[in-house]
Parts: structure tokens; C-alpha cells; sequence
């Protein structure tokens, strides 16, 4: 019984810690290799103060070519075009611009419900391992209230210093 005494109010930090984490647009693969395809799942799980989501903006960063968005029933997909900072291999072919962003929007995500907006893209050989790559993320809602999970963290600091930290990716080296 006394071990039942610490062990609750730690369960229960451990509770809010996680209900304070979901409040977030995150990642649901946080790690990937440089020099691949990967598969970005967006996971919403909420609206912006109880209204309804009815757009996903998400920003693609300078080494992130080759984007496709996955279709969702009940959504258009925008996808903006532009160059890119500087020339990438891919495969063979050098690329200079392409998707620098993805918006889903015409659909209604509720404030009690959850989804997830995916996009496959390749992580060009240019980028870091080691290093952690940003999608800033603009939720927009009903009634023009609007959450931006923009924030990227300064050097020194992690997401968890931050109110609105971007959905971050952790770079490794391709095998």
C-alpha cells in the first residue's frame, strides 16, 4: 500500500505529460535516413479552442523533394509550387523545384475527433544526419480561429521548451 502511494501521483504526472504531448501536430515516424522516401503522417488531435478544423497547412522544407500528398475523402489537396534553393539529385535527375506546400482544406475535422493528413516525399542526401528537420504546420478552424505549430527550436533548446513547437524529424544515416 505505501508503494501505491508514490507510484499514483507519478502515473498521474505521467498522465498530463502525455495529454499535454497530444496537444500537439506531431509526427507519427520522428526518424528517418537521409537519402530515402519517407512517409509523413500528420496526427491532429484537435481543433483550435473546441471548433472544428476545416484546414492543414503544412510547410515542406529545402531538401524535401518529390512530394505527393495522399488523397482524403472529404478534402481538396493545394499543392504550391516553387524553386528550390539549389539543385537536388534525384535518382539521377537534377531537380530544382517542386511542392513547397501542401494544403488540405473543404473538409471538417471535429474538436473531439482525431485524424491524420499524410504525404510521401524523398529526404535528399543534402540534409544532416544528426540533425533535426521542421514541418511548421497552420491549422486553421471554423469561426477564423487559427493554431500555428510553427515554432522551431533555437539552438540548445528542444520542441518541449515551446507553447506551438513545428513537428519536427530526427535525420539519421541512410544504411
Amino acid at each position: 500500500m505505501k508503494h501505491l502511494k508514490t507510484i499514483l501521483p507519478a502515473l498521474a504526472l505521467l498522465g498530463i505529460g502525455a495529454t499535454a504531448a497530444s496537444a500537439h501536430i506531431t509526427l507519427e515516424t520522428q526518424q528517418a535516413p537521409v537519402g530515402s522516401t519517407y512517409k509523413a503522417v500528420f496526427r491532429v488531435g484537435h481543433g483550435c479552442e473546441g471548433k472544428p478544423t476545416v484546414k492543414i497547412k503544412v510547410q515542406i522544407p529545402e531538401g524535401v523533394i518529390s512530394v505527393k500528398p495522399q488523397p482524403k475523402t472529404g478534402w481538396s489537396i493545394e499543392k504550391i509550387k516553387g524553386k528550390y534553393e539549389k539543385s537536388y539529385d534525384y535518382y539521377g535527375t537534377p531537380t530544382t523545384e517542386g511542392v513547397k506546400e501542401i494544403v488540405w482544406s473543404g473538409g471538417s475535422l471535429a474538436d473531439d475527433e482525431y485524424d491524420e493528413f499524410v504525404l510521401r516525399a524523398y529526404l535528399t542526401g543534402d540534409l544532416k544526419p544528426g540533425a533535426t528537420l521542421y514541418f511548421p504546420v497552420v491549422q486553421e478552424c471554423t469561426e477564423g480561429a487559427t493554431h500555428r505549430w510553427i515554432e522551431i527550436p533555437a539552438e540548445g533548446k528542444s520542441a518541449d521548451d515551446y507553447e506551438d513547437p513545428a513537428p519536427g524529424l530526427s535525420l539519421t544515416e541512410h544504411k
